[in-house]
């Protein structure tokens, strides 16, 4: 059998098993040993073991169970309660203010976390009944939960950044900035539609009633200086760390775990059982996603070794040869495959593929493709049938909501995706601006 023939079936296979439901780490180790065998032999037994060394060394990785760790205490810790209660107040009396706020802590929790299932999570236990309970619309309350909740995976510091950094040896702190604005338009988008759709239909928001608004300007003030403000003071301390050249990411990860700890202990949530819970969930959190790394880098060495780059390179130039269709239909696979398959392997598996032809061959900054990639791959969450942030609301909604007023729900904040995404094409320093003033 010829290496192409060999990188061809790895790759149809891939996707045939994946589609079964198998674990992707373990399916991609294994596809790596067989046709590793099948192409090298024993030689293939080299790769693995070199290719995991070379993984395990690498210290810029260090900061992905760092940057869980402060995820879990900040989520464990209750300050995401405090910062919504916090909004509750300052922004309910306003039509679709529960809407805003809710987008609101998305964004500050999804700078504090980075993670997606503990925004989705703890949104839909502390908005989802509070806005039902107003009479908000079921729809708009499932969008905006799940949709905020997935700016987590792209507004630094990411763990998406950080894995994709790792992946290809570009700055994570580059790609921290170049995150920046395209995730903070996107959650201006999201406040936009939301407010724009509560004064359309009045009743899909309602703002709460005048004999719940007890709270002066001074307390709103005081509520915000207690609960609002740490948060936003961590996330400039991690990311200005970087930015200022103080810190290295790692390094940065490590301030942030100090940061958040010291958060806790302001809220006096400081125990054994938060420290056992964070620790159990961050070790479990990182030998997945390390699993997962060491088997898509040894089957990404293997694929590429056999060819698979050279046939998929020719597959992408045999349909057009203008450098902007050919990134069309890069975006077009990497939304595909958002429908099925978890972020964190496409990642892995597309990445080292498609950034030689994109940098190399079409000439495209690596920096703009990186964050591309990445607010596509924000996409993966919120579309059926296997998008995962759907079924972490589906898992804590409130009685009433069910999972067909969350696909429906979600469906404008995929096409405001799509349209940063477009918008990110067009104009590039919406990309490119922030890390090129930061990083002269």
């Amino acid at each position: 059998m010829s290496p192409e023939f060999l990188s061809v079936a790895m790759f149809v296979i891939l996707l045939i098993v994946v589609f079964l439901g198998h674990p992707l780490g373990i399916t991609l180790g294994g596809l790596g040993i067989v046709f590793g065998i099948l192409g090298y032999g024993p030689t293939a037994f080299f790769i693995l073991a070199n290719k995991s060394y070379g993984l395990m060394t690498n210290y810029v990785l260090v900061a992905i169970p760092l940057f869980i760790l402060m995820a879990q205490f900040l989520d464990k810790s209750g300050v995401a309660d405090d910062l919504y209660e916090t909004m509750y107040v300052v922004m309910g009396s306003i039509k679709g203010g529960l809407a805003l706020a809710t987008i609101v802590v998305c964004t500050v929790f999804a700078a504090t976390t980075g993670i997606v299932g503990a925004s989705v999570v703890a949104m839909g236990l502390l908005a989802a009944p509070s806005m039902v309970k107003k009479g908000y619309d079921l729809q708009l309350t499932a969008g905006v939960i799940t949709a905020g909740g997935t700016l987590g995976i792209l507004i630094p510091p990411s763990i998406m950044l950080v894995v994709y950094g790792g992946l290809i040896g570009m700055s994570v702190g580059k790609l921290f900035m170049a995150a920046v604005v395209p995730g903070l338009f996107l959650a201006f988008m999201y406040l936009i539609y939301a407010f724009i759709y509560c004064q359309v239909k009045p009743n899909a928001g309602p703002p709460i009633p005048k004999e719940e608004r007890i709270h002066t300007g001074m307390q709103k003030f005081v509520m915000m200086c207690k609960s609002l403000f740490p948060p936003l003071f961590l996330i400039f301390a991690v990311l200005g760390s970087i930015s200022a050249g103080i810190a290295t990411p790692t390094e940065a990860a490590g301030l942030g775990c100090v940061g958040a700890l010291i958060l806790a202990l302001a809220n006096g949530r400081v125990n054994i059982k938060l420290f056992k819970d964070s620790a159990y969930s961050t070790m479990k959190i990182t030998c997945m996603v390390m699993l997962i790394f060491v088997g898509a880098n040894f089957y990404t060495s293997i694929f590429m070794g056999l060819g698979g780059g050279e046939v998929f390179t020719d597959v992408l130039f045999s349909v057009s040869d203008n450098k902007y269709v050919i990134l069309g239909v890069m975006m077009f696979i990497l939304f595909l495959l958002g429908m099925f398959v978890d972020w964190l392997g496409i990642l892995l598996l597309c990445v080292p593929i498609f950034t030689p032809i994109a940098v190399n061959q079409l000439g495209f900054d690596p920096l703009w493709f990186a964050v591309l990639v990445c607010v596509n791959l924000q996409m993966s969450f919120l579309t059926p049938p296997f998008g995962y942030a759907l079924f972490y609301l589906k898992g804590v909604a409130p009685e009433g909501m069910e999972l067909s007023h969350i696909y429906k729900g979600i469906i404008p904040f995929v096409l405001l995706q799509l349209i940063t995404l477009i918008l990110c094409v067009v104009f590039p320093d919406i990309i490119t601006w922030l890390p090129n003033a930061v990083f002269k």
